[in-house]
């Protein structure tokens, strides 16, 4: 498969970079700065702005599938509109290279609480993260109007944390995915087998699915 991987040199971004290599995949990174992609054998690197629709486009053509790990950077103080921005633009620019396929990697904070509110909108919910949360939110529910692509959102778990590939994840959608300590906690490793997992075998089209142990 022929993946176009944004944002592959951030947190998740690298993890599914690792994990679509050694898959086998052949994946065009599309990033700000070529020289911190790792060097392998069917990657390669390619500067983009995920704001330059146009360009964008042009950058991503001939491949079979999108999959954004795109964001701005938490220490952008415009997170949230930049965000929102971002994610149309790629929205745009995946329908404009004539791809089908679109996962998008975002947030764990418009995922929902028992009494069906999202956990972005609580009083608990970390004020440091907020803004890219709901930046985050409003790029699901952009999608959600989104009829011309094949598109899949992933929300990782609360925790998420570099470990070990085990390979095993529990699924969920709108809600969180809880062990039996009572944590929503994923490696980024685990998270990124999730994903390559939905690429190769779609099962969640139109939806947004989560997961954790």
């Amino acid at each position: 498969m022929k993946i176009a991987l944004i944002g592959a040199t951030g947190f998740v971004g690298t993890q599914i970079l690792k994990e679509a290599s050694s898959r086998g995949h052949v994946v065009t990174a599309l990033v700000r700065n070529v020289d911190k992609v790792e060097k392998r054998d069917g990657i390669k690197a390619v500067e983009a702005d995920a704001l330059n629709t146009a360009d964008l486009a042009a950058k991503l053509k001939g491949n079979d599938i999108v999959i954004s790990a795109y964001n701005p950077g938490w220490d952008n103080p415009d997170i949230k509109a930049v965000h929102i921005a971002g994610s149309k633009s790629i929205t745009e620019a995946t329908k404009q290279a004539g791809i089908k396929r679109l996962i998008v990697v975002g947030g764990a904070g418009s995922l929902r609480a028992p009494d069906g509110s999202q956990f972005v909108d609580g009083a608990a919910f970390p004020a440091e993260y907020k803004e890219g949360a709901l930046g985050a939110r409003q790029a699901l529910e952009d999608l959600r109007s989104e009829t011309a692509l094949d598109w899949t959102f992933v929300s990782p778990p609360f925790t998420l944390v570099p470990g070990e590939r085990t390979g095993k994840y529990r699924q969920g959608k709108d809600e969180p995915v809880f062990g039996a300590d009572g944590k929503s906690t994923i490696s980024t490793s685990d998270l990124a087998v999730a994903i390559l997992d939905e690429a190769e075998k779609p099962a969640h089209a139109h939806e947004r699915f989560t997961v954790g142990y």
